[in-house]
């Protein structure tokens, strides 16, 4: 399961400007070989200030612009192999301040393509006075890695270990497709990490020829942003973080607390279902998820383009808990499952599957956090989880099997404070699925200079969405560098 932001998954619904180029077929590139644009970054991830913009900036669907930026792949070796950037900025309509850096999270979601939708969805004070700058994390856009995995496949297996042929195969589908990965990118892998990124994303900024960057992330790209204030902390203007993942935890203690925040938004969508006469699946919508779960361990449930199975059940099911606004599409899946057509359920796992970049995604996982040494520790993680999230505790825990088999040695990042920052403002949701609330009050509470902003509702992540309180407290900070009090509070 994934940290993806409801603030991408709505994004896909608008058009977006084709701004990211072509891989390559080697993402390392010797010296500066590659194509686009040459200029290349130093080791610290800076180049002089205030020298002006260096991009080659070229026009790219609508109002934005792209470019590409070359860095080192290795920042102690900074003149060692580089990659390549993709870049894109949507430029100020107004009185410029300076550029605002956005990430939406995944890992494996194009900041590239975000920043040209996410331009449509903020508050018109922030798009007035901000460039809106998108950088593909490395292993994405330009640097671009392919395991070349069938994710159908691997997320068409039953992640909630009945038996030792579940286990087996689970582990099979696995290693397979880790060797995929230490075959297509075995020598990337461990450069691919959150805090590589953050230097990217400097380096992106001094080529520009800003002083100082603004900053919006969403979910994992919060981790992102607390790596930038922790290691570039005279280099930012202002930050604002929304749906929090919290630095400091082991992967499996994040991903048991994450299984308990799909539990609790199952729990929220199932209450809700109960009272409503019009809810196909009512009034008992978490029997009737029982009822269903308990027929495809059975068999396959029919349905287009394929059957539904434990794996399509549980990745279907995460999808629709990331808003609110998508809970009619869940219960109209599970009473269609219940008819004896498993498609719509299909579709949603398909939909989920579809957002971000597997590849990627397990490459800065399974590096940033610490893992179990074996499988077997991990899968029985998944067990403990299941206990307090009995639908998604196994699901959610032993996806990230794969981060106990994986072949770059790990890299867990701090629980940094960010010492020397301007203010930090975490925006956390009470309902928030993937990235619980009280992840966000230990992360405004840990960081020096963190400033606390609840909304109490349903979903994964907020800014953007069209809530005023929330949107007008971000912008006040953004645009006059006024954040809210500490612990206020918006509904």
């Amino acid at each position: 399961m994934r940290r993806i932001t409801l603030a991408l998954i709505a994004c896909l619904a608008l058009v977006a400007a084709a701004c990211t180029s072509e891989a390559d077929e080697n993402p390392l590139e010797a010296g500066n070989d590659g194509s686009g644009d040459q200029s290349s970054a130093t080791g610290s991830g800076s180049s002089d200030e205030g020298a002006g913009d260096t991009l080659d900036w070229e026009e790219c669907g609508g109002d934005a612009e792209c470019a590409t930026l070359d860095v080192p792949v290795d920042y102690d070796q900074p003149d060692g192999d580089t990659l390549t950037l993709s870049i894109a900025r949507v430029p100020a309509a107004g009185d410029r301040i300076g550029a605002l850096f956005v990430n939406p999270g995944g890992p494996g979601a194009s900041a590239a393509d975000f920043a040209t939708t996410l331009a449509f969805s903020l508050p018109n004070d922030i798009t007035e006075r901000f460039d809106i700058v998108g950088v593909d994390p490395r292993g994405l856009g330009a640097s671009d890695i392919d395991c070349g995995g069938d994710f159908t496949e691997l997320y068409g297996v039953d992640y909630s270990i009945d038996s030792p042929e579940d286990e087996a195969t689970l582990l099979d589908v696995s290693s397979a497709y880790i060797d995929g990965c230490e075959t297509a990118a075995g020598d990337l892998l461990p450069h691919l990490g959150t805090a590589n990124v953050a230097r990217d994303i400097d380096a992106v900024r001094a080529a520009m020829g800003e002083e100082q960057l603004n900053y919006l992330g969403f979910s994992y790209g919060t981790a992102i942003g607390q790596m930038l204030a922790d290691m570039f902390p005279d280099r930012v203007r202002a930050m604002v973080i929304d749906g929090v993942l919290e630095l400091g935890p082991t992967g499996t203690e994040l991903a048991a607390e994450q299984a308990r925040g799909f539990e609790d938004a199952f729990a929220a969508f199932a209450d809700d279902c109960d009272t409503d006469p019009s809810c196909p699946i009512a009034p008992d919508a978490a029997a009737a998820l029982d009822e269903l779960s308990a027929r495809v361990e059975q068999e396959p449930i029919p349905g287009s383009p394929r059957d539904l199975g434990p794996g399509e059940l549980s990745t279907g099911l995460a999808l629709p808990l990331y808003s609110q606004s998508l809970w009619p599409e869940l219960a109209d899946a599970i009473a269609d499952g219940l008819d004896g057509d498993g498609s719509a359920m299909v579709d949603l796992a398909d939909q989920y599957i579809g957002i971000a970049d597997f590849d990627v995604y397990f490459a800065v996982n399974c590096l940033d956090l610490d893992w179990p040494e074996s499988p077997d520790e991990l899968l029985a993680a998944g067990v403990d989880a299941a206990r307090d999230a009995p639908h998604f505790g196994e699901p959610i825990v032993n996806d990230y099997v794969r981060c106990a088999m994986w072949p770059a040695e790990e890299q867990p990042l701090p629980a940094v404070t960010a010492p020397g920052a301007p203010p930090i403002l975490v925006v956390s949701t009470t309902g928030d699925p993937a990235t619980p609330y009280e992840a966000g009050v230990r992360t405004a509470e840990r960081l020096q200079s963190g400033v606390l902003l609840t909304y109490e509702g349903e979903g994964h992540t907020v800014v953007g969405n069209g809530v005023p309180c929330i949107d007008d407290a971000v912008a006040r900070y953004l645009v006059d560098l006024e954040p809210p009090k500490d612990g206020t509070t918006c509904s």
